[in-house]
């Protein structure tokens, strides 16, 4: 019988997503890309040495990684890495974070620092699954950070649960903790090797039961537009305004390939920033299709466009570039085919109905997978990613700290 302390959870959980951890997209030249992650890093190795773990370290880089060893029989089992990043989406504020704990008896949830920010009922459908059952929130004004601290809280805490309960099964479990994640940079500097792990699962989904096993397949964008800057009293029929140029390209792409108008497995281009003045603008664009010929057939039509734009805009120089981000893990999950299973059938050991998904989006498993580690994805509880309306319930964050434990049991027993 699994009895995790949800209190202790629930506190590690709020005490982490109280600390501002915001990576901060387009830094080149530090990693991570803000300090505060570095800060963060200190605490979460201070955490992991009180717990016990050996090999505690932390590196120039921000990434924490720690061992708990196998259990007595379990020594020549695969080595197991458990993952979460900790830094928070760029997009929307997390400075100065605070977790609000309501008892959920139905409705709509009001946010106290902005009373129009309501976590509807009718928007959110998986808060009928939580009347009686306590929801964390932040106050309105700022995300609450359940992705990925819900990842990490329950991470720790099936930990803490293996120390008090050495006679359960497990094999040697690799922990490591990353920042930049939000920026798709969580593994840039990872070394998978020294990593040491066989096969590992991020706990960076959302919902009760999911578990992932596709991404996207993702690139960036870059569009680098110079016009032709001139006083504009005297600019007729000399002045190419950059801008215009770029307002042009963001409109040329259809409404029904943006993300608001897609779903499923319908890939999308999204504009993600313009920056720019009359004389130079660049727009960047994320590039999205779970197949690898999709994404090339996106990027065609981004290339036709900005050729349109030459012709139409003759004396601008436009320029396009794309870089790669990641592709869909499910290419390299089947070096290790009991990956995906033994998750599934954890989840459905710790009494939920796994749901196996494919993610409208990346984690740091997709880039481990095609580095070699296969790494699907498990849900850890969090809802409205990114946004001030961002929630988790307490049982669902207990049910993937059970999961975790199952999963460990599995690879002890079968792997």
């Amino acid at each position: 019988m699994i009895e995790i302390d949800a209190e202790r959870l629930k506190d590690r959980f709020i005490r982490y997503a109280r600390i501002n951890t915001q990576s901060a997209d387009g830094v080149e030249d530090r990693y991570p890309s803000t300090p505060q992650q570095l800060e963060f890093a200190k605490l979460l190795e201070r955490d992991l040495v009180e717990l016990g773990l050996a090999d505690v370290r932390r590196d120039e880089h921000g990434y924490v990684t720690a061992t708990l060893p196998a259990s007595p029989g379990c020594e020549d089992r695969p080595t197991v890495g458990l993952l979460a990043h900790y830094d928070t989406y760029f997009g929307t504020s997390g400075d100065g974070v605070k977790p609000i704990v309501h008892v959920y008896e139905g409705g709509d949830i009001v946010l106290p620092d902005d009373p129009d920010v309501k976590i509807t009922a009718e928007e959110n459908p998986d808060l009928a699954l939580h009347v009686g059952d306590e929801i964390i929130t932040a106050s309105g004004t700022t995300l609450l950070g359940a992705d990925d601290k819900a990842g990490l809280a329950e991470i720790l805490e099936a930990v803490a649960w293996l120390i008090e309960h050495p006679e359960h099964p497990r094999p040697r479990l690799r922990l490591g903790f990353t920042p930049d994640e939000e920026v798709g940079h969580g593994t840039k500097y990872f070394d998978v090797a020294a990593f040491g792990a066989d096969v590992a699962y991020t706990m960076d989904g959302s919902t009760l039961g999911e578990v992932e096993n596709e991404t996207f397949c993702a690139d960036m964008a870059l569009v680098t537009i110079v016009g032709r800057d001139v006083h504009p009293g005297y600019a007729k029929g000399k002045m190419i305004n950059a801008l215009r140029v770029a307002a042009r390209l963001i409109e040329s792409i259809p409404q029904g390939m943006s993300p608001e108008c897609t779903e499923g497995r319908e890939g999308y281009l999204h504009p993600v920033s313009l920056e720019g003045n009359t004389g130079d603008a660049r727009v960047a664009y994320i590039v999205r299709d779970f197949e690898v010929e999709g994404l090339e057939r996106l990027e065609r039509y981004l290339e036709q466009t900005v050729e349109a734009l030459r012709r139409e805009f003759e004396g601008a120089r436009i320029e396009l570039e794309f870089k790669e981000q990641y592709r869909n893990m499910k290419l390299y999950l089947e070096k290790e085919p009991r990956a995906v299973p033994f998750a599934l059938e954890a989840v459905r050991a710790a009494g939920v109905e796994p749901k196996l998904t494919a993610i409208r989006g990346g984690t740091d498993g997709a880039r481990l997978s095609a580095m070699g580690l296969p790494t699907p994805n498990i849900f850890a509880g969090g809802i409205n990613f990114h946004s001030k309306f961002e929630w988790v319930g307490v049982s669902t964050m207990v049910k993937a700290t059970e999961t975790i434990l199952h999963l460990v049991r599995l690879w002890a027993e079968k792997g």
